[in-house]
């Protein structure tokens, strides 16, 4: 097999983290020995080993002269554990070939300096496009000090997420909503606004699909929003954010009532207009470990986040339907003219049953 082949195996592996290390990257990792796999392990939960020690504890043998080979440049730093490096020159690694150095201003670069002061030999750059898609999330997070965001909704072929009255069940296909159930897994938090809430009353949680439940966020400026909705009644695991404008912070009954339910309350600046300000919102989601944020609407939620440039990518769902009035997706967005439209990719695009889902990026 070739280096490349490893280190897509590590790729493999390190998926296995995936709704379980963050705010952490996702890491894998396989030792090779007289080219056999000797060791492989990769980070399974934040706060644990990380991949380096689970694959170097698996090994069947002595690793002395073998070759490690790792998605992400290993740490040489010291944080919830020991630095990774110096177990790799302590067990007397001879190289190591990593996909892609850490961003990580704290790393970036300093693990490979230390290896080949150690003598080691060092290879980096393999599949990188590959090692760095995979921890996109945690690069945006680690370099920007906010989360990597991605609205998502389900439209009508004429651009529609819900009818006249604020009726969206359901526009797109349940195989669709399956997805959309394992994508929630593998984010952060799921983040709406108090509009969605009044309108769909959702759970926002993961059940039609195998996963762990993400964190909701609600945004609600004014903190007004009703207890009795599902998003309250269902919060049995406390992972109930709500982010207001920080003149709520004067509201202490209100807040008292929201904390006795297991929510928790984070206050943000507020915008010209009284509204919350969405940079400093995702600022403090990212304060509290949040590396990735699912948008799941509604409308004025996704003009804003564009209308500000605050995502990063789009995931469409569009039902072969078409509804005439209705709710768009984007509202009042401001552009006017086609020289002033927002000029997006397509990055993927295939059938799921009836729908078609759209992928986009900026």
């Amino acid at each position: 097999m070739t280096d490349e082949s490893y280190i897509k195996l590590a790729i493999e592996l390190a998926k296995k983290g995936i709704g379980k290390v963050s705010p952490n990257p996702l890491v894998g990792c396989v030792i090779i020995k007289d080219e056999r796999i000797i060791g492989a392990g990769y980070h399974e939960k934040f706060g644990g080993n990380h991949a380096e020690v689970n694959a170097i504890n698996s090994a069947r043998e002595n690793v002395e002269g073998a070759t490690l080979y790792i998605n992400l440049e290993p740490c040489s730093h010291q944080g919830k554990t020991p630095p990774c490096v110096d177990k790799i020159i302590e067990r007397k690694f001879k190289r190591v070939v990593i996909g892609t150095l850490d961003m990580n201003p704290m790393i970036s670069g300093g693990g490979v300096k230390k290896l080949k002061s150690a003598g080691l030999e060092v290879k980096v750059g393999l599949l990188e496009k590959e090692c760095v898609e995979l921890n996109k999330f945690f690069f945006k997070y680690i370099t920007k000090k906010i989360p990597y965001v991605t609205l998502k909704a389900a439209q009508t072929l004429d651009g529609k997420i819900a009818d006249a009255s604020g009726n969206s069940k359901w526009i797109s296909s349940a195989s669709s909503r399956r997805l959309v159930h394992s994508l929630r897994a593998k984010y952060d938090a799921v983040l709406i606004g108090a509009g969605t809430v009044y309108a769909d009353d959702p759970s926002l949680t993961v059940r039609l699909t195998e996963g762990r439940n993400p964190k909701r966020v609600i945004l609600d400026s004014n903190l007004e929003i009703a207890t009795d909705y599902k998003i309250f009644t269902g919060n049995s695991d406390k992972n109930l954010i709500i982010v207001t404008s920080k003149k709520s912070i004067s509201k202490k009954r209100r807040i008292h009532k929201i904390n006795s339910l297991g929510a928790k309350v984070l206050f943000a600046r507020e915008n010209e207009n009284g509204r919350i300000n969405l940079k400093s919102a995702l600022v403090e989601l990212a304060k509290n470990q949040i590396a990735s944020v699912l948008v799941e609407g509604g409308s004025e939620i996704y003009t804003s986040f564009l209308r500000e440039n605050l995502f990063d990518n789009i995931v469409l769902f569009i039902s072969p339907k078409i509804l005439g009035p209705g709710l768009p997706f984007v509202n009042a967005f401001g552009k006017g003219t086609l020289k002033k439209a927002l000029k997006v990719k397509f990055v993927n695009v295939e059938t799921i049953d009836e729908d078609l889902l759209v992928e986009i990026t900026k």
